[in-house]
């Protein structure tokens, strides 16, 4: 072996090396936030502001969170189809499926939440507080249950050959979610329509970035980087929609004059104070991706930054779901 081919060995093992550290780190933090954002979050959210959180709060946050990354695992392996079809110019090996078992996860979340509401939104301690007939009597009910059914669907599409179809279901837990978010009298279908557009964007953005840097080593030649600005391109048109939607969600549900006190004096405003920090150190990290895409240098790094900060706003969006509304003072 000569001196050059010992060299690049060397190099590729310690590339690989790097890369097994890196995804170690990312996963430990992500099992981190998966616990303590639930664990913790509520009672941070709560403290001295004189509201009561419901009983089953830490549960639902936690089920939420898992349904919701269930949800942007399977988004984003059925965008990429189409942005590997821009960015290629023949078929490519896409990686390992992860569609089935996210969507198994989100069935097995789904049929948690279901519970939970069937015992009148309470963590049921026996068999005989558990009432199945609840589901369908009213709304909370019968919404739970087209979440279950919505993703055993998508979980049927993603184990066979058109894979694409489990875009219907999951449009359909989007759906649910937004509706079950706006039970207020007044305009319910605004606010549906609101949060329709910020979750589904939301979970193409995190679940795009995801496929997308799960494909880019598979890809030949500048087919990678072609993918990677095709994704920026299209994050940034995401990030704006999510931005507007947010913005006039909040509005509605704190008045202008209101939001600032709400923001620190209620969980709600704290948890969408998080939230909304999150969401701008995304924007940075996205913003420095690209100028380094635009440069010809590597983007993996701050993409996997942005990603893993992405993971933690799901946490966080799935804590907000959990927690008193804000009261319109």
């Amino acid at each position: 072996m000569g001196a050059d081919e010992g060299a690049g060995v060397v190099a590729g093992a310690y590339d690989r090396a790097g890369a097994v550290r890196r995804s170690g780190v990312f996963l430990g933090l992500l099992v981190v936030g998966v616990f303590l954002v639930p664990l913790l979050g509520p009672g941070l959210a709560l403290r001295g502001t004189g509201e009561a959180a419901a009983p089953a709060v830490r549960e639902v946050g936690w089920l939420r969170g898992v349904m919701l990354a269930a949800l942007c695992v399977q988004a984003g392996e059925v965008w990429l189809g189409r942005l590997v079809r821009g960015a290629a110019p023949c078929p490519v090996p896409l990686p390992r499926t992860l569609a089935p078992f996210a969507a198994l996860l989100g069935t097995l979340a789904a049929c948690g939440l279901a519970v939970i509401v069937a015992a009148g939104n309470l963590l049921p301690r026996s068999a005989a507080a558990f009432d199945p007939g609840a589901l369908a009597q009213s709304g909370d009910g019968r919404l739970a249950l087209l979440e279950v059914n919505a993703f055993a669907a998508a979980w049927l599409c993603a184990l066979g050959r058109r894979r694409a179809l489990a875009a219907l279901p999951l449009a359909l837990v989007v759906l649910a979610e937004a509706v079950r978010a706006h039970p207020e009298p007044s305009t319910p279908w605004l606010g549906s329509l609101l949060t329709f557009t910020h979750l589904s964007c939301a979970a193409l953005w995190a679940g795009g970035l995801l496929a997308v840097l799960r494909t880019v080593p598979r890809l030949p030649g500048g087919a990678g980087p072609r993918l990677l600005g095709r994704y920026a391109r299209s994050a940034a048109y995401l990030l704006a929609a999510l931005t507007v939607t947010g913005v006039v969600s909040t509005l509605r549900r704190m008045p202008p004059g209101t939001v600032a006190a709400q923001l620190t004096e209620t969980a709600y405003g704290r948890v969408l104070l998080a939230k909304t920090v999150l969401v701008a150190g995304i924007a940075a990290l996205a913003w420095r991706a690209r100028r380094r895409l635009r440069a010809g240098r590597d983007t993996v790094a701050p993409a996997r930054a942005e990603l893993l900060v992405l993971a933690f706003v799901v946490l966080v969006s799935a804590l907000l779901t959990a927690l008193p509304l804000p009261i319109r003072w």
